[in-house]
């Protein structure tokens, strides 16, 4: 069966559970980094159409951060996290004297697994309106940073794409950096990843609602996002918790599609999940965007 992810790294676990062995793979690039022993992170580059078929990935970067111990750890894990977060942004985001970045949060705060963007972005330095206050073109120690919360088409009645392109096109940034909530096969997930890529997001995946595409090519802007799982497919939960019990996965699958049971589950803690990944993820982006201010 096809495990619903929307994790590359987990792409990548999958194809070598297929394959029953680990190492190389054509068409893609790894490379692994440790931050300490609590924190580590992984970068998958997708080459060409032979990596984007074996991952169901398009060709770009996927950078994949994994934080040990996170849930009622010290705040000084958090901000471990958070700088290892900052330095793996930079290798995508190069800070220079006319930065522009509209930050977009994806999500419905209404919804606690849907609520990371909102909650994201609410807890990111804001500056754009200064640079017009000052009639400045830019600044050394931070770029001209635009927040932008388009909430779900159920609430507005609009489509996210459009609303974000309307902004895009109102402020102009060289980069687009969204952050949404995502879907993992592994519940273990939930309370230890972040994912980094280069690539695009589709508003509404990680909740199993995919609306337009939001890419270089739909807004005329470079798209960076940053997402953390926060749900897990039921039917995948079921089949992996009775794995070694059930002779036909698949079975179990169609069973649970047929009679409406499929649902999207998330974990107990997931509150505590999104106060702090909002956290991590905000202070990754000041440091990456005010190097002058955070650090």
């Amino acid at each position: 069966m096809k495990y619903r992810t929307d994790l590359a790294i987990e792409n990548v676990e999958m194809y070598d559970e297929e394959r029953g062995q680990t190492g190389d793979i054509d068409g893609v690039q790894m490379e692994k980094v440790e931050y300490d022993e609590a924190i580590k992170a992984t970068r998958i580059k997708v080459l060409d159409a032979r990596g984007e078929a074996i991952l169901q990935k398009p060709a770009g970067n996927y950078i994949t951060i994994e934080v040990d111990g996170l849930i009622d750890g010290e705040e000084e894990l958090k901000a471990r996290a958070s700088k290892a977060l900052a330095e793996e942004l930079k290798q995508l985001i190069h800070f220079h004297y006319y930065l522009k970045v509209l930050v977009i949060g994806l999500g419905n705060d209404k919804v606690t697994p849907d609520s990371l963007g909102p909650y994201t972005v609410s807890k990111v330095r804001v500056t754009r309106h200064w640079f017009i206050i000052y009639e400045s073109e830019g600044d050394e120690e931070q770029a001209c940073v635009s927040g932008f919360i388009p909430g779900v088409m159920g609430s507005t009645g609009m489509e996210t794409a459009d609303l974000i392109k309307k902004a895009a096109d109102l402020v102009n940034p060289e980069i687009v950096l969204v952050v949404d909530s995502l879907a993992a096969r592994n519940i273990g997930r939930i309370s230890t990843t972040i994912q980094i890529n280069d690539t695009g997001i589709s508003p509404g995946a990680g909740m199993g609602n995919h609306r337009t595409m939001l890419n270089e090519q739909t807004l005329g802007h470079r798209v960076i996002s940053v997402g953390v799982p926060t749900v897990i497919d039921s039917s995948t939960l079921i089949i992996d918790a009775l794995e070694g019990y059930i002779k036909n996965p698949v079975e179990v699958e169609n069973y649970i599609e047929q009679n409406g049971q499929d649902m999207i589950v998330t974990s107990t803690d997931i509150d505590q999940v999104i106060k702090d990944f909002s956290d991590i993820i905000a202070n990754g982006i000041n440091i990456t965007l005010h190097p002058g201010i955070y650090s």
